[in-house]
């Protein structure tokens, strides 16, 4: 703008290009270094000397005028307050920046918005400074990537970039005052002004000081925000980068940037720079090993390509291996003076005891996540106290969260299991581990029972401390908990607690259904046979069998092998009298010849069923008995008797009324449909087809194996009818559900899709009904 000052810099760049010469050849006229000249320009050197202003002059060749005009611009770099502290005197270690290059972006974006670039001066509303919080746990790489951030925008900053070590993990971190101090005398501000102020004066002379420059400040290592807080300028066109372990979230009006690890292809591609692309691409799946036993955590991955680096005939395999092993991987973690363990203790010596222990305790749980209310097991808090600890242990980088779930990242996971050993006896620690797998059983029983046609919601003496009111917060709950109370299960039946065994996976079978794709029910229902089979009672026995036939059946395709359970099923039922259990076992046998296509025997056996249900007084049985004979209907070709059969039973499921537990009904209501779908469509009716479908559809309550078999079954009708955009819809949201979708399914969906010209991306989260 006119009447601005123009920088040393800037007015060098323009007579060098007046003079047509490149950097080279001014350097080789002048005498000044390239790399010089290149800071000189860049603004990382703005207040050269004035014999290396004459030099530049001569090489030049600047008349008069021109030769004061670079003098002037050089003195007034040179005047009180004004001091270029370049990024060229940040530390070293930032050659081999890898990744990131999202936040880079980010970085770079805020920076040229916090000087105006690409704005209209006219309508610009006052200069306010940008500050932007990165925080992560420690080894993060967040003063790795603020000092390459720095690199990237330091020419925005033509007055200063300042690198403030705020020494935030020392046991008496410098604070505001002297920090402030520091800051000024970098500025460069006149000690008589210091002195003529004082330093009750100091804040302010600091926001004057920022205020009128164009400067970038690396607060690196902050302990609080009471720390941070005065350092942080008011007005001007000044960033601020704060790095911090804590998430500072009392800090206002700041941008947050939150890092975590590393993609695994940037943590790849870190190893592979830091130990040479010859020795990584001679063995890339151990490079992936050890990238992935690194936790993708960028000071472990340069610890790991350091200690690689300087043992160059170690193989990459070597240290593969020897990471592999869990309770060393910590020790072997560390190269020189740095060890990974160590970046963890500054943050685990700051913890108040309270959140000491339960973080010694995240050990303990065995999946990847937990929540507040299962924490508050380990410590014996309640849920209130237990979130409050959580938080602290979020707010000083130590733990992540997602919405109401909390992770320990995998490395921390160890050094807390370290910190377990050293700090509490192992009868506390079994103690612990106790209480919460019982409480996950107890509560997956709850929980469970919801769908159990004899229980449905709690009991009103149930004093839990999660909220089960409903079906839905009962599956969301189980859902959410499957990989802990799993590994609960697991550690009870090794234990021996069969009986519990056996109540935990009788609790859940009904639910199985609504998680049918989750990928553990034979062995959770194999378990329970087993079980069963110790506690000497041929009934549990029988229905623990009967439960195991179904998943090997309808879950893995085995079907041989659940002909041979549900024999033994039968067995068992038939030494304790049992005509529903014996219902069952012929139900699952119709069900693994039905898959088998022998459908003579598949028939007899739901015949059987159908008789022993009706004289058993088992009316949910009698019901998937007569589905049974519907689908055979169907699967025979005689579309016509089985749509009759299936009027007939809808009017059977009316008639029963609240004789058959809901949730059953329900989902056999949907079931029908799909099964009515099926023979409109084997009858060519495909407005009726699709018309069942939908309102399979329509009904099915968030049980993602069923959604995707009923799209996909829709897709393929649509695509029969002609009607090949709404087919095309329908397999793509099946393929859209994702893990918890039927496999078949989703790859037939897949090639559907290809066939019809749209092969789609990677799955996105949720579908959409066509």
């Amino acid at each position: 703008m006119a009447g601005e000052l123009v920088t040393f810099g800037t007015l060098l760049r323009e007579l060098r290009q007046a003079a047509s010469l490149t950097i080279e050849g001014l350097a080789e006229t002048s005498g000044v270094s390239v790399r010089g000249i290149g800071d000189l320009e860049r603004g990382r050197r703005a207040a050269p000397q004035q014999r290396t202003v004459a030099a530049l002059a001569d090489g030049l060749g600047l008349g008069e005028a021109e030769r004061d005009r670079l003098l002037a611009a050089a003195r007034a770099g040179r005047t009180p307050g004004y001091s270029p502290t370049g990024v060229r005197s940040f530390p070293r270690g930032i050659d081999d920046f890898t990744g990131r290059e999202k936040e880079i972006a980010q970085l770079t974006d805020l920076a040229q918005r916090t000087v105006g670039e690409g704005r209209d001066d006219s309508a610009r509303s006052p200069a306010r400074p940008t500050v932007v919080v990165i925080s992560g746990p420690p080894g993060a790489g967040k003063t790795t990537l603020a000092l390459q951030a720095a690199h990237e925008v330091a020419d925005a900053f033509p007055h200063g970039q300042l690198l403030v070590d705020l020494r935030g993990m020392d046991d008496a971190p410098p604070g505001p005052a002297e920090l402030l101090l520091g800051v000024l005398k970098a500025l460069q501000v006149a000690d008589r002004d210091l002195v003529r102020v004082g330093p009750e004066g100091h804040p302010e002379l600091y926001r004057q000081s920022l205020a009128d420059r164009r400067c970038l400040l690396v607060l690196d290592n902050a302990r609080d925000e009471a720390q941070v807080r005065p350092l942080l300028p008011s007005a001007g066109e000044c960033m601020v980068l704060v790095t911090s372990r804590r998430m500072l979230t009392g800090l206002d009006s700041v941008r947050r940037l939150p890092l975590g690890e590393l993609e695994p292809q940037e943590s790849t591609a870190l190893l592979s720079g830091l130990v040479g692309a010859d020795r990584a691409e001679a063995d890339p799946a151990a490079v992936a090993e050890v990238a992935e036993r690194c936790a993708h955590l960028p000071l472990a991955l340069r610890v790991a390509g350091n200690w690689l680096a300087t043992r160059t005939g170690r193989s990459v395999r070597h240290l593969a291996d020897r990471l592999a092993q869990e309770d060393r991987r910590l020790n072997v973690l560390a190269a020189g003076d740095v060890h990974v363990s160590a970046a963890f203790e500054l943050s685990y010596q700051q913890l108040t005891p309270t959140a000491a222990r339960l973080f010694r305790r995240l050990a303990l749980v065995p999946g990847p996540d937990t929540s507040a209310a299962a924490a508050a097991q380990l410590v014996g808090q309640d849920v209130f106290d237990t979130e409050d600890t959580l938080e602290e242990l979020v707010e000083t980088g130590l733990l992540d969260t997602d919405d109401t779930r909390y992770r320990l990242h995998d490395l921390l996971r160890l050094y807390a299991r370290t910190r377990l050993t050293s700090e509490e006896s192992a009868a506390d620690a079994d103690a612990a581990r106790t209480a919460l797998h019982t409480w996950l059983l107890e509560t997956a029983t709850v929980a469970g029972r919801w769908y159990e046609p004899d229980y449905g919601a709690p009991p009103p003496d149930w004093r839990g401390t999660v909220d089960l009111s409903s079906a839905d917060l009962a599956r969301a709950w189980l859902q959410a908990e499957g990989a802990n109370w799993l590994a609960a299960y697991r550690a009870t039946a090794a234990a021996g607690d069969h009986t519990t065994v056996v109540e935990v996976a009788e609790a859940l079978h009904w639910f199985s259904d609504q998680w049918i794709f989750w990928g553990h029910w034979t062995e959770i229902f194999d378990t329970a046979a087993r079980s069963a089979r110790v506690l000497g009672d041929p009934l549990v026995e029988a229905a623990q069998l009967n439960y195991h036939a179904w998943a090997l059946t309808l879950i893995e395709g085995r079907h041989d092998d659940s002909l041979r359970r549900s024999a033994q099923a039968l067995a068992a039922a038939e030494r304790a009298g049992d005509l529903n259990q014996q219902a069952w076992a012929h139900d699952y046998q119709s069900t693994a010849y039905r898959r088998l296509e022998d459908f003579d025997r598949s028939m007899a056996s739901t015949l059987r069923a159908a008789e022993l249900f009706e004289a058993g007084g088992d009316l949910n049985g009698a019901l998937q008995a007569r589905f049974g004979i519907c689908i055979l209907l169907v699967e025979t070709e005689r579309p016509a008797e089985a749509l009759a059969f299936l009027a007939e039973t809808f009017a059977f499921i009316d008639a029963a009324g609240d004789r058959i537990a809901p949730h059953i009904a329900h989902f056999t209501m949907v079931q029908m449909h799909s099964v009515s779908g099926r023979a409109h469509h084997l009858l060519g009716a495909w407005d009726a087809a699709v018309h069942h479908l939908r309102t399979a559809l329509d009904l099915d309550r968030d049980n993602p194996g069923m959604t995707s078999r009923l799209l996909n079954q829709l897709g393929h009708v649509l695509r029969e009818a002609g009607r090949t955009e709404p087919a095309r819809k329908a397999f793509h949201s099946c393929v859209a559900i994702g893990a918890d979708a039927d496999p078949a399914k989703v790859a037939d969906a897949r090639e559907q899709l290809a066939l019809l010209g749209k092969v789609p991306g990677p799955p996105a989260p949720g579908h959409s009904s066509p």
